[in-house]
């Protein structure tokens, strides 16, 4: 049930996506969502719900295997029934993955996973993640950011775009 209720925001975003490439709708409206993707209004969008999604967790990189421990937080005003948090590497993923519920590949180098209901000054279910590379890498750059937010205006994007740099170390680094 999970891994369907994922499919259909990864379907709703790529409609979206080939919509705005195919002229529909305003010009560069995608492009214009900034990095947090097709389905996060910015700040004035009309009607939307207001909500500010943070994310907060850990990378560790050792051996070609990346894990990954994030937490998705609502600051409020809105609650909202569901968001996708995108997480994208530096390197290749290796073809096969066993990822958790409510988790899906979404490309070579990303996963995106559904953050459950985010209550009003609360959390979503807690995400954990083991990604096999497709090589080791001495280092790989992990960008986590808001992919859909339900339409929902959120005029702090400081503390869910995050930029991680993790080591071939095995030490786990805090965002």
């Amino acid at each position: 049930m999970r891994r369907s209720a994922v499919r259909s925001v990864v379907v709703a975003g790529l409609l979206v996506l080939a919509l705005a490439g195919a002229g529909a709708g305003p010009a560069g409206a995608w492009a214009g969502a900034g990095a947090a993707g097709p389905g996060a209004a910015g700040p004035g969008a009309a009607g939307a719900a207001e909500a500010d999604v943070a994310y907060h967790g850990r990378v560790a990189l050792a051996d070609g295997q990346l894990r990954i421990w994030l937490v998705p937080e609502n600051e409020g005003p809105s609650e909202l029934p569901n968001a996708t948090v995108r997480v994208r590497l530096s390197v290749d993923l290796a073809d096969r993955q066993e990822l958790a519920g409510g988790c899906a590949r979404a490309g070579l180098r990303e996963v995106v996973c559904e953050t459950g209901p985010l209550p009003l000054h609360g959390r979503g279910r807690h995400i954990g993640l083991v990604l096999d590379l497709r090589e080791s890498a001495p280092e790989v750059v992990v960008r986590v950011d808001t992919w859909w937010n339900g339409g929902a205006t959120d005029r702090d994007l400081s503390n869910n775009e995050h930029v991680v740099l993790a080591l071939d170390t095995g030490d786990a680094y805090a965002f």
